[in-house]
């Protein structure tokens, strides 16, 4: 009885690969026998079709949650600086062009003959400390704040207002909503208490600001300032102060730029590590995606040995064996993409709506990249499994078990 039954399978597996193959060949271009051929191999193995296409999903997500965090960081910090308002930037020698990396401190009274040159009308110094706030870094500026609020516009003070003591602190809104911050609260900064004093709208440097005397006295650096932020009386001078800066003696190693040109080099060829880095997360998902893809069409050709034989015994061609297992990896892919895009945009808003701080930007640049990146790795897996049920002999393929 048992034999019995396996021959009405075997003859119906028969009977149904012969309607398609002869339908595909009535048809000849007519490409949806051949589709629902796909479709039916993938159906008939659902839980692996859902393990490839999660995993590319997978992939998907990770190129592009690193990639809009990494970007948005970036962008995060070239629009801050761009919202101070100074038209000028000076900074000790062997500064890096990124504000923050370095913290090699340079007497106040430097500013004093920058503030003596023609075209200068505001001269703020500004002492920064990069500090590990909860497993990330972010960077305090120390300010002398009637100065830093003529740069520009100056800030918008959405609670509170200024400094009244040396143990004041004034934050910005999104700090204030990250951490459900409000006017009197304390917080701990370089191991001391300060009060909160403002929350000010973002986009003024840094997220948390004490006075610049205070930040003096807790790095032990009286007199001194990372870097100071300059105002002239007309932009287009930039170029002209440059050079009067570079001129004034002491100074000629200085780094100064116009905040035009200093954030046009705020940019991935220019930071450290960041290109490196985005290489080798795209290079880890690639690789993720090409061994998931391989397994699985690996796995899948094995399993169908015989009906791989019945099809080229019914004279399929080794062109149409190959585009089968080509066009299961396709779909996989595609649906995978698709999933990753999803999963990636719903990630995205999850971690803005509950961690305010966390810069994302999904760029339609970014999606291409991770799409063609995923579809390269599915492909590349699946081309040695599709040669593979290509060659094999339609002889030995029928009389395997």
């Amino acid at each position: 009885m048992q034999n019995f039954a396996s021959g009405n399978a075997y003859r119906a597996l028969i009977f149904h690969l012969h309607s398609v193959f002869r339908c595909s060949s009535e048809l000849g271009a007519h490409n949806s026998p051949m589709n629902r051929l796909v479709i039916s191999n993938l159906v008939h193995r659902p839980l692996r079709s859902m393990i490839s296409i999660f995993a590319i999903a997978m992939e998907v997500t990770l190129i592009l949650l690193i990639a809009g965090f990494s970007y948005g960081m970036l962008n995060d910090s070239k629009t801050r600086q761009a919202g101070i308002g100074a038209d000028l930037l000076v900074q000790p020698p062997g500064s890096s062009n990124i504000v923050g990396l370095t913290s090699a401190p340079m007497p106040v009274k430097v500013g004093q003959k920058v503030a003596a040159l023609p075209h200068v009308e505001v001269v703020s110094p500004v002492f920064w400390q990069m500090i590990n706030n909860g497993g990330s870094l972010e960077i305090i500026y120390g300010i002398d704040l009637p100065s830093y609020e003529k740069l520009g516009s100056g800030f918008t003070y959405l609670q509170g207002g200024g400094f009244q003591g040396p143990d004041d602190v004034m934050v910005d809104d999104k700090y204030a909503s990250d951490k459900h911050a409000k006017i009197g609260d304390t917080v701990e900064l370089l191991n001391h208490k300060f009060r909160i004093c403002g929350i000010v709208d973002h986009g003024k440097g840094a997220r948390r600001f004490l006075p610049l005397s205070t930040m003096q006295d807790l790095i032990g650096a009286e007199g001194k300032a990372s870097l100071f932020y300059v105002r002239l009386d007309d932009p287009k001078n930039a170029d002209a102060v440059v050079q009067s800066v570079k001129a004034v003696p002491g100074m000629e190693s200085y780094s100064v730029h116009s905040t035009a040109e200093f954030l046009s080099l705020m940019t991935p060829d220019h930071l450290p590590g960041f290109n490196l880095f985005i290489k080798i997360v795209v290079g880890i998902s690639m690789v993720i995606g090409f061994m998931v893809i391989f397994q699985s069409m690996y796995t899948a050709v094995m399993e169908r040995t015989r009906e791989i034989g019945i099809l080229k015994s019914m004279g399929a061609s080794r062109t149409y064996i190959l585009r089968v297992i080509l066009r299961e990896t396709l779909l996989l892919a595609v649906g995978g993409i698709v999933l990753g895009i999803g999963i990636s945009y719903l990630a995205k808003f999850a971690l803005v709506h509950r961690f305010h701080l966390v810069p994302m930007l999904l760029t339609g640049d970014w999606v291409l990249r991770a799409s063609a990146i995923a579809l390269l790795g599915a492909l590349l897996g699946a081309i040695y499994p599709a040669i593979k049920a290509a060659r094999k002999d339609p002889i030995e393929a029928l009389a395997y078990e």
